[in-house]
């Protein structure tokens, strides 16, 4: 009988905390694509609202810092094969996405260390991967912070008038 109670009191608890992050202001979104070279490619994001705040200012990317590439834990990205980014190797496995914007360059960065809370606990050390790729001004507003998969493999960042892109291979 106790291991009953414990079950169902783990199961609620459980339910409680997904519900708790769909009611959240920058709720949970998941993206998956199947690469037309087979790769299977997830990231999972809070997705912020830029809410009549100045991107920069009043909400991250900061120049210069590192951003958990979305809201409330840090954005994950996972391939279930080897691949390359922007023509460099990538082992399969699951990453913290993190970006960094310099001026016009953004730099990605794929940390072993996927399951943390924001960026408060980024070590470089762990960086499996850092690609740079440039910032689009784009005339289209992105409201809600999108991540976009093409078949292609060309990965897509909007929010506000940024347009970050990289390649997968």
């Amino acid at each position: 009988m106790k291991y009953l109670l414990l079950l169902a009191a783990i199961c609620f608890f459980n339910v409680v905390i997904a519900q708790d992050k769909a009611n959240r202001p920058s709720p949970p979104v998941t993206v998956t694509q199947t690469l037309k070279n087979g790769a299977i490619v997830t990231i999972n994001y809070g997705q912020p609202s830029v809410k009549g705040r100045t991107i920069g200012k009043d909400l991250e990317p900061m120049e210069g810092k590192i951003w958990r590439t979305g809201a409330n834990e840090a954005t994950t990205f996972e391939v279930d094969r080897d691949v390359e980014i922007e023509d460099q190797k990538l082992p399969a496995g699951k990453y913290a996405l993190f970006t960094m914007k310099n001026g016009e360059d953004w730099t990605i960065i794929f940390n072993k260390t996927w399951n943390q809370w924001g960026a408060y606990n980024y070590k470089e050390a762990d960086d499996a991967l850092r690609v740079k790729v440039e910032n689009e001004d784009t005339k289209e507003f992105a409201e809600k912070l999108s991540f976009m998969i093409e078949k292609d493999g060309e990965v897509k960042l909007m929010w506000g008038n940024h347009l970050v892109e990289f390649e997968i291979e």
